[in-house]
């Protein structure tokens, strides 16, 4: 079973500075450098109590799939036994006894409970596995949204420099004669968003920082440094086609192979039901030691063994009708699962669909916003330069301004929203390493 793959890939690709003083999972303070989108996801995966529940759930079923392993196995049991007589004599009588059986043939039941124990384990590292996905997606969507918010702030610092320089040129102009005062207040107002900006930018800044700490199970007052994450992905051949994706996405989504695990149970389930109704066959047998018996009126002291072998059928007769309603119901039960899994097929398909049809428009929204950012800067440029030479008016400034500011903005969202598309995408194959092996 492949179930925890993504777990060991994430654990051995993070650089061992991040574990080198003290336990992961025990750690008070994070490190000082910059971390890595990998490093971040070790951290979360060592402390997040969501993954470590996930675990010890998939240990319970393990335990349950190995004490199945007893259904080939036989049964012994043994007793001592001891008591006194309050008569004349007032004599110890001590005795033991072992027994044990072995079932022989049952048509089958005993296959199907073992094969349904399996398939309830199997299900289990595939919950696993699916936790894991999606705490790890949950990181990657926090990483990036905070390396948005950087750029956020960094844009609006630039944005309040740009004001501030028209603010300076709109006073000069003022002075000189060269303008009405209502430039200077034009540039004012201007001034004044921008620095309002700026402190939004840092407060939003400061609640997606907490989001990420939260999300890996740090306090929100910590303080955490990450490094932007170039990649060279994007390009038209980068992604399989449509098909390619769904068929990896029967083969390795969790989700589905958890439903396929559960309807084997459920099938397994329904018939170890039917089977109830049929007989099983068993070998047995005993041994007792007694150290008292009785010789007539008088008692002496002897040890006496015995012993029987033989071989035993049951089969229920009546049982209340308990049996086949049990059976009918355990039918019914695995009808409804298997509908369910239809119902999820269908469901993962279309998320397929979705997540690749978002990445290939968040490609084309960053090359549009790389465009309109250009563009914008040179129009910002052109502008502030013609209205120092007196052929543009502060309004044309401000309107260049406040569009540049837009579209670093756009840019900024669109930079970071299509590594967050690209790991949907990888998160609907059920293959979430794939999303991290260009991030390095």
């Amino acid at each position: 079973m492949k179930n925890i793959k993504i777990f060991i890939y994430c654990l051995f690709c993070v650089p061992g500075s991040v574990l080198a003083s003290e336990n992961c999972a025990t750690i008070r303070h994070l490190p000082k450098h910059d971390l890595t989108l990998q490093e971040v996801i070790n951290l979360g995966l060592c402390r997040n109590p969501r993954t470590a529940s996930a675990y010890s759930s998939l240990q319970s079923a393990r335990f349950t799939k190995n004490a199945a392993h007893s259904y080939y196995l036989p049964t012994v049991t043994g007793s001592v036994d001891g008591n006194r007589n309050h008569t004349e004599h007032d004599d110890w009588n001590y005795s033991a006894s072992l027994s044990a059986s072995y079932l022989i043939f049952d048509f089958g039941k005993r296959e199907s409970d073992f094969a349904e124990s399996l398939a309830i384990y199997r299900a289990a590292g595939f919950d696993y596995d699916e936790t894991i996905q999606n705490f790890i997606f949950s990181i990657i969507g926090a990483y990036y949204e905070l390396l948005t918010a950087d750029a956020n702030v960094k844009s609006a610092q630039s944005a309040l420099t740009v004001a501030q320089t028209a603010k300076d040129t709109a006073d000069k102009k003022y002075k000189s004669g060269a303008v009405a005062k209502a430039d200077v207040y034009k540039a004012d107002t201007t001034l004044a968003s921008s620095k309002l900006s700026l402190e939004r930018a840092k407060n939003n800044r400061e609640i997606t920082k907490g989001n990420l700490l939260n999300t890996i199970s740090f306090p929100a007052s910590e303080e955490i440094k990450i490094k932007d994450m170039p990649a060279s992905f994007g390009s038209d051949t980068e992604l399989e086609n449509i098909e390619e994706l769904i068929s990896i996405a029967r083969k390795k989504r969790p989700d589905l192979l958890k439903a396929n695990a559960q309807t084997s149970a459920a099938w397994h389930r329904k018939n170890s039901a039917f089977l109830k109704n049929l007989p099983s066959f068993s070998v047995h047998g005993t041994a007792n030691l007694n150290d008292k018996t009785m010789d007539g009126m008088f008692e002496h002291m002897s040890t006496k063994v015995n012993g029987s072998v033989g071989v035993s059928v049951s089969m229920p007769i009546f049982t209340g009708f308990s049996n086949i309603y049990k059976a009918r119901s355990a039918k019914s039960d695995y009808e409804s699962i298997k509908y369910s899994q239809e119902s999820l097929t269908d469901d993962a398909m279309l998320d397929v669909f979705s997540a690749y049809q978002n990445y290939k428009t968040a490609k084309t929204i960053l090359d549009q916003s790389e465009t309109l950012l250009k563009s914008a800067t040179e129009t910002e440029r052109v502008t502030s330069g013609m209205y120092k030479v007196g052929r543009a008016t502060m309004l044309d400034w401000l309107t260049a301004q406040s569009e540049l500011a837009d579209a670093q903005k756009q840019n900024n969202a669109a930079k970071y929203d299509l590594f967050i598309k690209r790991a949907s995408v990888a998160l609907a194959i059920g293959d979430i390493k794939s999303g991290l092996k260009d991030n390095k």
